[in-house]
């Protein structure tokens, strides 16, 4: 009995298994002429596609990309990837190296250095020896935990920044200065830039509420002794003395809402863009003329106007309006667009200004158009300022407009010829 038993547990695993053998071969066999049969068919099928045309693909394309290819320009600095998107004559050279949307920027005195403000939470200090070059060495300020950087201005000096910045407590100001060195070690680091260091703080400078705009000029009208003011506007607008962060006081516009204040260059001056009750009235954006004798305003009524501001305060005079100009811009509708904002080239010439991705520029004497580049920018325009003086290039000096914006890049442009008559 026990011998039987063990027979019969050793025969009825083997016939099992080679049961199983046989099934496994046979599905194996039904599966490969299953798969040979629909080979067969995809390759027929294949076979009986019309060949490609790639001559008729390319026939079909917008125009737009033909038009492109015509206004674009090759230089060297440009990779191959970057030829296939430039798109206008004026368009130098594109900074990339931002990790998000940059939101700011600003030139030095001289033009030779750039600072950006970015989403990434770095201040970048470009130095322009060639504004056409394929690549720039740059200073990075990494902004203290939580603060991210919104705005940044010059003090009189290159070598001293202040930034603007939000963070879960308001908005902070910040003064990065270079870092003091000894003789031996600037002999041994002649060729790296130097390190920044804070030099005074200051926290919620407008309580609770954002900085929208930061700019700073050197204090040279009057008895002024050149010195630095900033001024940051949020719903009040707050000047500081650039150099030490010292408080010289607060304006309140008493408007609706503010969307930026801008210092005159000799420093007389702050004028805001402010809405007011009458909407249609209200101002998108402004900015002096190199004299601080006029002021160019935006309004959202659809006009332009160049005032008159060297009048007799003291008499109670009032600024006067010397030209009006029509907004050169529509919608598909026919309704007439405002301007985000505007700057006024170096030489009172050019003003250039946008609306979303949109870089117009126009002449400032009779408000004609003079170029645009209707996708400037893979993403709105966040703030674009002129370099103070003619900068180098590869074709020699030229006055450069630099644009900021949502797309991570920052671009240089050439100012626009005048038509001539």
């Amino acid at each position: 009995m026990a011998f039987s038993s063990m027979e019969t547990q050793t025969f009825l695993p083997m016939g099992i298994l080679l049961s199983g053998l046989i099934g496994g071969l046979s599905v194996a066999l039904f599966f490969a002429f299953y798969l040979r049969r629909k080979r067969n068919e995809v390759k027929t099928a294949v076979a009986q596609l019309p060949p490609e045309n790639t001559n008729n693909d390319r026939a079909s394309r917008p125009s737009i990309h033909a038009k492109n290819k015509s206004h674009s320009h090759s230089k060297p600095h440009v990779s191959a990837a970057d030829k296939g998107r430039r798109h206008h004559p004026l368009d130098l050279n594109t900074l990339k190296g931002h990790g998000d949307a940059v939101t700011w920027l600003c030139f030095t005195s001289d033009g030779r250095s750039l600072a950006t403000a970015c989403a990434d939470r770095v201040v970048r200090v470009f130095k322009l020896d060639d504004a056409s070059s394929k690549s720039f060495k740059f200073l990075r300020i990494n902004m203290p935990s939580g603060s991210h950087p919104v705005a940044v201005a010059f003090c009189k000096e290159a070598s001293k920044l202040v930034v603007g910045a939000h963070n879960i407590s308001g908005s902070s100001l910040y003064m990065y200065a270079e870092e003091s060195r000894k003789p031996s070690e600037e002999a041994n680091q002649q060729s790296k830039l130097p390190l920044p260091e804070l030099k005074w703080e200051k926290d919620q400078v407008h309580d609770k509420k954002g900085i929208l705009t930061l700019f700073g000029t050197s204090a040279t009208y009057g008895s002024a002794d050149g010195s630095t003011i900033v001024a940051s506007c949020s719903e009040d607008i707050k000047l500081w003395q650039g150099e030490n962060g010292k408080f010289l006081g607060a304006m309140d516009t008493n408007q609706l809402k503010n969307n930026m204040a801008v210092l005159s260059p000799n420093g007389r001056f702050v004028a805001a863009a402010a809405f007011t009750a009458d909407v249609k009235s209200a101002v998108t954006w402004l900015c002096f003329t190199s004299d601080s004798e006029r002021i160019l305003t935006a309004s959202k009524d659809g006009s332009m106007r160049i005032w008159n501001i060297n009048v007799r305060y003291h008499l109670d005079e009032d600024p006067k309006c010397l030209k009006v100009f029509p907004i050169p811009l529509q919608n598909e509708k026919g309704l007439v667009l405002h301007y985000d904002r505007m700057a006024l080239s170096p030489d009172d010439k050019v003003i250039a200004v946008t609306h979303g991705c949109m870089l117009q520029w126009l002449s400032f004497e009779t408000g004609e158009i003079l170029d645009t580049a209707d996708k400037s920018h893979d993403g709105d325009i966040t703030c674009m300022a002129w370099a103070p003086q003619p900068l180098a290039t590869e074709s020699g000096l030229a006055t450069i407009l630099a644009t900021a914006s949502n797309d991570k890049k920052v671009k240089f442009w050439t100012a626009p010829k005048f038509p001539s008559y």
